[in-house]
């Protein structure tokens, strides 16, 4: 039988379930759905101006810390920072995974044609956030890790600002 296949969602579920079971203030968002939309809307940066408003209204509620799962967030520090405002200290994590695991993850929601064209689109992420990702960046390797061990370790990472924006 395969492994679970979990993912970044999963991820910022159990990391939510941390800071909640803490009583650390925080919301969490989901940054994928941004802007999931056809035509793609990526050159308008729509991703960033829905998280400004959404962050406006969390932070009017008092709101100062966000948990943001994104495919590619960990290469945007800069603008999401611009896009939430108020200068945050941003703490980013890179989940990794082997080739078979986010295969596998992704063959539990697509499928068919839909399913090779996500495999191509995720390995070609994969190699650029291999690349491009900055060096003070943590890597939290996924393969064979339920959530909640994959979250505690993230959870320590921010308990001592490991990862933060330099």
């Amino acid at each position: 039988m395969a492994a679970p296949a979990w993912g970044k969602t999963s991820v910022g579920h159990a990391v939510h379930a941390l800071l909640r079971d803490a009583g650390v203030q925080h919301a969490l968002v989901e940054g994928d759905t941004f802007d999931l939309a056809w035509p793609p809307p990526w050159e308008h940066r729509l991703s960033m101006r829905n998280l400004a408003a959404v962050w406006a209204n969390y932070r009017e509620l008092g709101y100062r810390r966000l948990v943001y799962t994104n495919t590619v967030s960990v290469l945007e520090a800069d603008e999401l920072a611009a896009a939430m405002g108020d200068e945050p200290r941003i703490t980013g994590v890179l989940l990794t995974a082997s080739d078979d695991v986010v295969a596998t993850r992704l063959a539990g929601r697509e499928s068919g044609d839909e399913l090779a064209a996500h495999l191509e689109r995720s390995a070609r992420a994969a190699r650029r956030l291999a690349a491009d990702t900055p060096t003070w960046m943590p890597r939290v390797a996924t393969d064979g890790r339920e959530p909640a061990e994959i979250a505690a370790e993230i959870f320590s990472l921010l308990q001592w600002g490991v990862g933060g924006r330099p």
